[in-house]
């Protein structure tokens, strides 16, 4: 089993990794092009329907589409070179963004244009994140979760600068002049990729199939700490991005300052759990981050006003750092050939349920309030996260150390052939 001593070394040496860096910078200009574009669809689609359930799926709609990719795609993931798909995948964006800036596409094309680029994107996180492992693979600085707190560290300041430069352009220009910024930002991570990654081979041989997909997926899932552990990176998260997805029907006006405070509360989260916790500290923290996550959402009941209603935006999402926990627990149990797709697979799920999250949180919002809405999911996450901690109770006192998720650090070994990865 692998230990948990690792030099505490600064950032810096990530940057010194080849690949890294132009990796780093093509992952946030997806970013940074993914916040304004999801705003300016929100926005245009709400302005035309006036409709919560509506704005919801156009900006998480896409995430509905991961489900068909987890189960078609995902043996693609270590199957294809990297730089290609990765760098097909921006170009894809770039132009599905432009077409849905065009004046007068109908709201029935917006949407099946929005279902596509959200099967294409379940492809995405997959090869990314399989290739951030393998260039990390023995990195003395941590390895992948330490690089995978920059990047979320680097997603949070996107999104902060994203929604603030894209609720700007809102109040200035219109929502399709954003949608083209969005797919200019998409061109050029393209072309960082293209240029600044080398030619790696597939990680996995044999062509991508849907029966490999569905094969890998059963081997992945047939170990219940495995099951635990995707099950609590997918239900709490996803309910309470149901939360966010109401935040330009609560406050049409101020969406964008909602976003960025949540994700400058996503960014102090990463920092703490990626950096400054101790290993032995950190493994215990995911449960009362995924409550914090939940409950501040629980006082919008009370319907408070902007500054307060950004205030708890921003504390709850500190607890999105449980999900570096959970990943790094999801790679102690995953065979390194398989790293891509058990990573693709938490991508997908997590992605498919944020959708079905958003447009459960909208439906409610519809037929009530989207204050009443947000209650009710975030009261619902953080029923589901005591779930999956009493359902692990048991374990854990067979575990020899502290658990992570509902992972027992006993069983850890057994499911990746008892040998210690790098």
């Amino acid at each position: 089993m692998r230990t948990d001593r690792r030099p505490r070394q600064g950032y810096q040496h990530l940057f010194r990794t080849p690949e890294f860096t132009p990796l780093f910078i093509a992952s946030a200009a997806q970013g940074a092009a993914g916040t304004v574009g999801s705003l300016a669809l929100g926005t245009l689609v709400y302005r035309a329907t006036e409709s919560p359930l509506l704005s919801a799926v156009s900006m998480f709609g896409p995430s509905l589409a991961q489900v068909l990719g987890a189960t078609t795609l995902l043996s693609a993931a270590d199957r294809l070179p990297p730089r290609a798909t990765m760098a097909g995948i921006a170009l894809a964006f770039a132009a599905g963004t432009a077409l849905l800036a065009l004046p007068g596409l109908p709201i029935g094309a917006l949407f099946a244009l929005v279902l596509a680029l959200g099967l294409v994107a379940s492809l995405g996180g997959g090869v990314r994140w399989g290739l951030l492992n393998e260039i990390l693979a023995g990195n003395a600085n941590g390895g992948y979760l330490l690089g995978r707190s920059v990047f979320n560290m680097m997603s949070g300041l996107t999104q902060v600068i994203g929604f603030a430069t894209g609720g700007a352009l809102l109040t200035t220009l219109s929502p399709r002049v954003a949608l083209l910024l969005a797919a200019v930002l998409y061109l050029a991570a393209s072309a960082v990729l293209r240029l600044g990654l080398s030619g790696r081979p597939p990680r996995t041989s044999g062509r991508p199939s849907v029966a490999a997909t569905w094969r890998t997926n059963a081997v992945l899932w047939s170990s219940r700490p495995r099951r635990l552990t995707y099950l609590g990176l997918w239900l709490p998260n996803g309910l309470v991005v149901g939360c966010e997805s109401l935040y330009v029907s609560y406050a049409p006006g101020s969406a964008g300052t909602l976003f960025a405070c949540g994700a400058l509360g996503m960014l102090a989260g990463d920092v703490t759990v990626g950096r400054l916790l101790p290993p032995a500290v950190r493994r215990r923290t995911a449960t009362p981050l995924l409550l914090l996550l939940a409950l501040p959402y629980a006082l919008f009941v009370l319907r408070p006003a902007v500054p307060l209603a950004a205030a708890l935006a921003a504390v709850a999402s500190v607890g999105f750092g449980a999900s570096l926990v959970q990943q790094e627990r999801l790679m102690e149990l995953t065979p390194d050939e398989l790293s891509g797709h058990a990573l693709g697979l938490h991508s997908a799920g997590m992605l498919t349920m944020q959708g079905v999250a958003a447009t459960l949180a909208g439906s409610l919002a519809q037929l009530t309030t989207p204050a009443t809405a947000m209650t009710t999911m975030a009261l619902a996450s953080a029923t589901i996260t005591l779930t999956l901690s009493a359902l692990a109770r048991p374990k854990r006192a067979m575990a020899d150390s502290g658990p992570a998720d509902g992972v027992p650090d006993g069983e850890a070994g057994r499911h990746v052939g008892g040998r210690t990865r790098k």
